[in-house]
């Protein structure tokens, strides 16, 4: 199994920038993709940006230019530097790792609010 902690979140102006953090422990050695999500009520969870092992990176159209993943996992961290945040960024957001096999983590979720 493979456990999920994410930090990060919280409220922030338009135009402001947070980051967020995610750090996996149990069988690593599994993972070979870690990402984020994020869901706002009444819609699905839609991919914001995923890196993966070998450091190929997909990003989604809306954030491009302003979001960034890293990953480290030697350490099981994967880190979305978030910049000029806009209102409709506003969404939970879901720490991802997906194992060999197909068989998928999520985090338990980080609230970001995008507000004046």
């Amino acid at each position: 199994q493979v456990q999920l902690v994410e930090s990060g979140g919280g409220l922030v102006q338009p135009g402001g920038s947070l980051r967020l953090s995610c750090v996996a422990s149990g069988r690593l050695f599994q993972v070979y993709n870690m990402g984020w999500y994020r869901q706002v009520p009444g819609y699905g969870r839609e991919l914001v940006a995923r890196i993966s092992i070998g450091g190929t990176t997909d990003v989604a159209d809306s954030v491009k230019g302003r979001f960034t993943i890293s990953g480290d996992y030697s350490k099981g961290t994967v880190v979305l530097q978030m910049n000029s945040l806009k209102p409709d960024d506003t969404a939970v957001y879901y720490c991802n790792a997906v194992q060999y096999g197909g068989l998928e983590h999520w985090g338990q979720g980080t609230q970001v609010t995008v507000s004046s």
